[in-house]
């Protein structure tokens, strides 16, 4: 009976004090670069150039594969979810548009609503070597980590003050 009255406000204080622990915060997360319509007035669609982009914007957060010509500014706010996941809550996207010549030709904003969802393939990317089994699976790695790198990284002539080797077809290498 006694162990059962020291139990409970045991209990209590420990679940109290964890309240205050990481797991349970719900601060934001900002990511990537925010711009705000202040800076977007200070650009002109066929008068600003990439450098004056570059210059009030930063560098952006990634230029469009298959159009160079677009430069694209992402910005998210997250917050933990269960398990230790983040959800997107907020996310804006300036999608800034140029001409061949880098002249600015538009400004585009993008939030949360435009994204475009997309389901991930049931199919999976064959992979040479057959199928790994459960025992595989299970030890497949064991072996495979080299804190040092390649074999080929660690040799007596990539060490510092290593003497050099001669590169080509004999003699020595003329003390470059």
């Amino acid at each position: 009976m006694r162990i059962a009255k020291l139990t409970f406000p045991l209990l209590s204080c420990a679940l109290l004090s964890l309240s205050g622990c990481a797991i349970f915060s719900d601060e934001p997360h900002y990511r990537g670069v925010a711009v705000s319509d202040h800076d977007l007035k200070e650009l002109t669609p066929g008068l600003s150039q990439q450098a004056d982009v570059q210059a009030v914007l930063g560098p952006p957060t990634f230029v469009e594969q298959f159009n160079q010509n677009n430069w694209d500014y992402v910005s998210q706010v997250t917050r933990m979810r269960i398990a230790r996941t983040e959800g997107v809550q907020n996310q804006h996207v300036v999608v800034v548009t140029f001409d061949n010549n880098g002249v600015l030709q538009s400004i585009t904003e993008k939030n949360k609503a435009d994204a475009v969802h997309v389901a991930m393939d049931g199919n999976h990317t064959p992979v040479p070597g057959g199928h790994a089994g459960f025992i595989r699976m299970l030890v497949g790695g064991v072996g495979s980590y080299n804190p040092l790198g390649t074999a080929s990284d660690t040799s007596a002539s990539s060490a510092v003050g290593a003497a050099p080797t001669s590169i080509g077809s004999g003699g020595t290498n003329g003390g470059f």
